[in-house]
């Protein structure tokens, strides 16, 4: 028995939301936890950025795990992968401009949220890389495939950037 398209949406759309609320329960416990072990959190902060930096990925395997349903369900429809594709292209642009944004140094040095989303935006980028990887071997429409490549391409080279600014000696800024 073949399940309608508009269900295989709902039920995609409703695992993303069940995703997100799970999102949203573990960071507000990671926050308590912050919250209630201030001093813990001092003595080792290393570990606890690790243990968030865990805490990204599981959330992004988790997002992936759903898009590749959500790919699955839209893999024979054109329009529906192309309009997937444009939304892939839009969050690989957040790539760039979280980069922008941490170079502001009132965004990079305060403890502000948006600091913070564009730092876990850039640690997410390996995931991202492989789910804009995943969507272009299953893109079967040539607007979606270009769609696609130029949302790898933006992916890779800011990849290709921030390693280049971590690791290259020089300094953009004299003060």
């Amino acid at each position: 028995m073949r399940i309608p398209f508009k269900i295989q949406l709902c039920l995609v759309a409703l695992a993303y939301v069940v995703v997100a609320g799970i999102a949203a329960i573990l960071i507000i416990w990671r926050y308590m936890q912050y919250a209630e072990h201030p001093a813990d959190v001092a003595a080792s902060g290393g570990m606890w950025a690790g243990g968030d930096l865990i805490l990204e990925f599981f959330i992004c395997g988790m997002l992936l795990v759903v898009t590749f349903f959500l790919v699955l369900v839209i893999y024979k429809s054109e329009a529906a992968y192309t309009n997937y594709a444009k939304v892939m292209l839009a969050l690989s642009i957040t790539a760039p401009v979280s980069i922008g944004l941490i170079a502001i140094p009132a965004v990079s040095e305060g403890s502000s949220v948006l600091g913070y989303g564009c730092l876990f935006r850039l640690f997410a980028s390996p995931a991202v890389l492989l789910g804009l990887g995943m969507s272009r071997v299953l893109a079967r429409f040539p607007k979606a495939k270009r769609i696609t490549n130029c949302a790898l391409l933006i992916e890779v080279l800011t990849l290709v950037l921030v390693f280049l600014m971590l690791f290259l000696p020089f300094r953009l800024h004299r003060g």
